[in-house]
């Protein structure tokens, strides 16, 4: 079980590429993120983050990467005081590639270059590890390894954005997957201890433990079950999963059934009782009450929300989930 691919899939995650291959001079471009992840690459010269939660802004170079939680609005800049300038405000629908030559004319153009990804978490509640994630990660270019993964995704992506050969939007949603994937991998690698996901992924039974849930969540898991799985009485099983995810064994399994029922009531048409069914409930009205103390809403009315939001211009459609190719069909 990838659990990292379970959590993106269940979460519902979507994603919009941001191609910005020259930015204007003086350039500042305003991004609510709040309902998104982002990060920006900068693939030439230097660029300035500017957020409330930022001491001071947050200075890029060349190479350089930062990750922003869901939720942090920002600036950026080519420079580093946002005195006389106005932010334009980023649309959804504007995040797309081409959007440098829209910024002003050829001859305006800075020596800065990004590309950024915008991956937007709609429904909530969220899984309770996007929820941990720092607001701001940065990887610099000197704490990459030369030929380590992202150091060569960030020059595959610098290089592709620059050549514009046949299949290039092809090309750059898949290192933009790629990418998020590798800084995820970094962040979790960086994070210091503490309870969550982090921390379950340092401890094997308990990882296997959440695994066992995510791959088969309809499963009738009881403690007794998850330990003989896990090689751990339920006992000790129970104070290792408390200390390392702050919630027990049980009321994370809710956790995990919650976020796929989530996604089957937004993306598919399926029954309540369906539903209830994919996700362990023996019927539809358990389903209905431990999604609403867990949701807020019932099932009914979550699915009608989820669909009148679907024409709202801040909100990603289907063909951009994770590892979706624009122009590209099942068959």
């Amino acid at each position: 079980m990838d659990l990292l691919f379970d959590l993106f899939h269940e979460g519902g995650l979507r994603r919009r590429l941001l191609d910005l291959s020259r930015l204007p001079t003086d350039a500042a471009l305003r991004f609510p993120c709040e309902r998104s992840i982002g990060f920006h690459v900068v693939t030439r010269g230097r660029a300035w983050v500017h957020a409330p939660g930022l001491a001071e802004p947050l200075a890029l170079s060349a190479g350089d990467v930062a990750l922003m939680a869901r939720g942090c609005e920002h600036i950026v800049s080519t420079r580093a005081s946002l005195q006389g300038l106005s932010p334009r405000l980023m649309v959804p629908a504007e995040l797309s590639a081409g959007l440098a030559a829209e910024l002003g004319p050829l001859e305006a153009a800075s020596d800065t270059s990004l590309i950024s990804g915008a991956y937007q978490l709609w429904n909530t509640p969220m899984h309770p590890f996007f929820g941990q994630l720092p607001a701001w990660h940065v990887v610099r270019s000197d704490q990459m390894p030369r030929l380590g993964p992202l150091s060569l995704t960030v020059a595959l992506l610098g290089q592709e954005a620059a050549r514009r050969e046949p299949g290039t939007e092809l090309v750059l949603h898949g290192l933009l997957d790629v990418l998020f994937t590798y800084l995820m991998r970094d962040l979790l690698a960086r994070q210091t201890p503490g309870a969550g996901f982090v921390q379950a992924q340092r401890d094997p039974p308990v990882r296997r433990a959440v695994a066992l849930m995510h791959a088969d969540c309809a499963h009738p898991w009881t403690l007794d079950d998850l330990a003989r799985q896990v090689g751990l009485s339920r006992t000790v099983l129970a104070e290792r999963f408390r200390q390392a995810m702050g919630d027990t064994p049980l009321s994370y399994l809710r956790t995990v059934r919650l976020q796929k029922a989530m996604r089957l009531l937004a993306d598919t048409d399926a029954k309540l009782e369906q539903v209830a069914a994919e996700v362990g409930y023996q019927d539809a009205f358990a389903f209905s009450r431990a999604f609403k103390r867990l949701a807020g809403v019932a099932p009914r009315e979550f699915r009608q929300r989820d669909a009148d939001e679907r024409h709202s211009p801040w909100r990603f459609g289907s063909a951009d989930a994770l590892g979706a190719l624009p122009g590209l069909r099942s068959a």
